[in-house]
């Protein structure tokens, strides 16, 4: 094998996981109706489109789906890592840059605003959010009582220790008001489609980015746990031990779970993974 036929599998598998790319596959749209995966929704149907989302792929992703639906978008709303953008940049979405790895004040405001237009959304709107890798730090809202200065020290300790990206974000859906299902719910009775676009292996949606669209399969005892198991306790920022150990209690109410109705008109799709890319790359290789 010479290296223009290597170079032709590996290109084959970044085209397969190319963000605009992977929404361009999944995404279409004839005339009134968008088809997502299968799925058809009539436009016709619904007042407004919202776009929304958080993830160093942001401004590809929301190139894209601007191209697909144009004037139909109403408004939105992305944070992307810094650097991470487009020259020239979406018209109807905004794209608003923020720290990665550790959170910063323009990702707190981003943050905002996409729980804003979530919330704001009625049952005759069509919310459209976009995952992608980063998305937890990008999307930084803490839950009540606690700050952004304990979620960047809740980070850096997490990223110290070792802790695996699941356990890190059990802990980080359990101090925001955005990750582990928040977001569907407060866009809820709106209708959601969440394109994703995968940096976890296996792709488990409550995870990539925190799930902010997904049912939350983790808990506050789960949370708890990574605490005592990295001996975070006396480490961790009090307000964030004292909100969990709250939750432990019932004195806060959990994340949205499976079966939760918040879900009953959201639609989550995975855009791109590293089973994608491998498939391309195998595909490309038998030829």
């Amino acid at each position: 094998m010479d290296r223009e036929e290597i170079m032709a599998i590996v290109n084959a598998a970044l085209r397969a996981v190319d963000p605009a790319e992977a929404i361009r596959k999944v995404v279409k749209r004839e005339g009134n109706n968008l088809i997502v995966a299968g799925k058809t929704y009539n436009l016709e149907k619904y007042r407004r489109v919202i776009v929304i989302g958080g993830g160093k792929a942001g401004a590809p992703m929301a190139a894209a789906v601007e191209e697909i639906l144009g004037e139909r978008i109403a408004k939105g709303w992305v944070n992307v890592k810094e650097g991470y953008i487009l020259e020239p940049s979406p018209t109807r979405i905004t794209i608003n840059q923020a720290g990665h790895p550790t959170p910063n004040e323009s990702g707190l405001e981003g943050a905002r605003k996409i729980l804003e237009l979530a919330s704001e959304a009625k049952e005759e709107d069509l919310v459209i959010t976009l995952i992608s890798g980063g998305g937890s730090a990008l999307m930084p809202l803490p839950a009540e009582g606690i700050t952004l200065e304990d979620k960047k020290i809740a980070t850096a300790l997490l990223l110290k220790c070792g802790a695996t990206i699941n356990e890190i974000n059990a802990l980080r859906k359990h101090i925001s008001a955005l990750k582990g299902g928040q977001l569907a719910k407060a866009a809820y009775p709106a209708t959601v489609i969440s394109l994703i676009l995968s940096d976890v292996i296996g792709s488990p949606l409550d995870t990539i980015a925190s799930g902010p669209t997904a049912p939350d399969s983790t808990t506050f005892s789960d949370a708890w746990k990574v605490l005592e198991k990295y001996d975070l306790l006396t480490e961790m920022p009090p307000r964030i031990v004292e909100r969990i150990k709250r939750g432990m209690g019932g004195e806060i109410p959990e994340t949205p779970k499976p079966g939760d109705p918040v879900f009953e008109r959201v639609q989550n799709v995975i855009i791109g993974d590293n089973y994608i890319a491998a498939t391309a790359a195998l595909e490309e290789a038998k030829k």
